[in-house]
């Protein structure tokens, strides 16, 4: 039995160290990025942001959507509501940035200082077949400029920097592009566990990004597409029925033979608290979305979260209960030493590139030092628990609707609380 503890210790300790290489490689691919010339490619785009209820910090987070150094775009933001209370915070928001009352009708906002940019709000019908973030996309697509040259879609629990859009939309500059997309970092405010432990487990999936194009995937939040492309592979039909608006065009997309490019500087902040039972609902909302639309990705979590709970208590318990000073208590000792290492290593390394990118939230970064490097061991924990979850059930609540994932095309709506 001690030689089935040896040899998966040996598999723990090689995937360490190899995610530890997959470490220097993402700081690497940071620097070169951050080091390209600034892109001149700035064509109509249009950020379409669906919106329901008041996100933490919404204000904030629209008013960094109308900031973008970039000459000309439009902001669609999208309700199924018209009372919906975020209405009220997008009209501030908008009226504060010299475009008034938004409305149905797109509105200029005068700015010398960058650019010019245009808004509206769109009102979506009720989701029946798919999630309401998806309904309000599909309908959000009906009503962008027929100038408009490229499609970016945002989540309003994101913060982008300035240099957002212009970094998203310059990779679209080769037609051959599928799509763009950057990802998100949680920062907390006022840090408790609970947040501090949704940032490190949401940081190993930050991390599976880089310049490896076939195994890059898009994520919703901050993610761009060519008009011609995404009307090409007909995105918004593909979208019927579908929970996942990213799953989506990460499959239809790497189906279509085209590269899925990650942007660094597309990384955004999701500035918000959070208590552990909200991490843990968001974790596993997260991992029953993979199981249905990813399954692969789903059962490689399952087998390498078992992995590591497994070997690394085996090895604390080798090493508490053993009466001999023998080879188990030293191969247990080495296994949690260089696991520990890499594994550190890579956490430091990847908060490292984050702050190249992210430099307006120093100071908030500097402070997750600590957590990043010690949560990781608590992270894959959660992430068997996510799975193991997902196994048992595809229900799931987001956003006030209880859905059931039957299928990557089959969303039933079970209960919603407006309805």
């Amino acid at each position: 039995m001690i030689f089935v503890f040896y040899f998966f210790a040996a598999i723990l300790v090689w995937l360490s160290f190899k995610s530890f290489l997959g470490g220097l490689a993402y700081l690497k691919f940071f620097r070169e990025q951050l080091n390209k010339r600034r892109s001149e490619y700035t064509p109509l785009a249009t950020i379409i942001v669906p919106c329901r209820g008041i996100d933490k910090g919404l204000d904030e987070n629209l008013a960094a959507f109308l900031e973008q150094d970039y000459p000309q775009y439009e902001v669609i933001f999208v309700v199924d509501d018209e009372n919906d209370p975020a209405v009220a915070v997008i009209d501030v928001s908008t009226g504060s940035h010299g475009c008034g009352p938004t409305a149905t009708l797109a509105r200029p906002c005068a700015r010398t200082d960058r650019g010019s940019v245009s808004t509206r709000v769109v009102i979506a019908p009720k989701a029946t077949s798919s999630s309401q973030k998806v309904e309000n996309l599909r309908e959000a697509i009906l009503h962008v400029s027929d100038e408009s040259q490229v499609f970016v879609f945002a989540d309003s629990d994101a913060r982008p920097s300035k240099d957002w859009l212009r970094a998203l939309v310059a990779p679209l500059a080769d037609e051959n592009a599928g799509a763009a997309s950057g990802y998100r970092w949680f920062i907390a405010k006022n840090p408790t566990f609970g947040s501090e432990l949704r940032s490190a487990w949401n940081a190993s999936i930050t991390s599976a990004l880089g310049p490896n194009i076939k195994s890059n995937f898009c994520w919703g939040g901050s993610m761009a597409m060519r008009r011609d492309t995404f009307e090409r592979l007909e995105m918004r039909e593909k979208w019927s029925g579908v929970l996942s608006d990213d799953f989506a065009v990460t499959r239809t997309v790497k189906t279509a033979g085209l590269p899925i490019i990650f942007v660094p500087q597309a990384l955004t902040a999701t500035v918000e608290d959070c208590t552990l039972r909200e991490t843990v609902e968001f974790a596993t909302r997260q991992m029953k979305i993979t199981r249905v639309y990813a399954t692969p990705l789903w059962v490689v979590s399952l087998i390498g979260t078992s992995i590591f709970n497994v070997v690394l208590i085996t090895s604390l318990l080798i090493m508490i209960l053993s009466k001999t000073n023998d080879f188990a208590v030293w191969a247990s000792l080495a296994t949690l030493t260089l696991v520990t290492v890499f594994s550190t290593g890579k956490a430091w390394l990847r908060l490292k590139a984050v702050r190249l990118v992210l430099p307006q939230h120093e100071a908030d970064l500097k402070r997750q030092f600590w957590t990043q490097n010690t949560l990781w061991l608590i992270a894959p924990t959660l992430f068997l628990y996510n799975s193991l979850a997902a196994w048992a059930s595809r229900q799931m609540t987001w956003r006030g609707i209880r859905y059931e994932l039957k299928s990557p095309t089959e969303t039933v709506i079970i209960a919603r609380d407006d309805a």
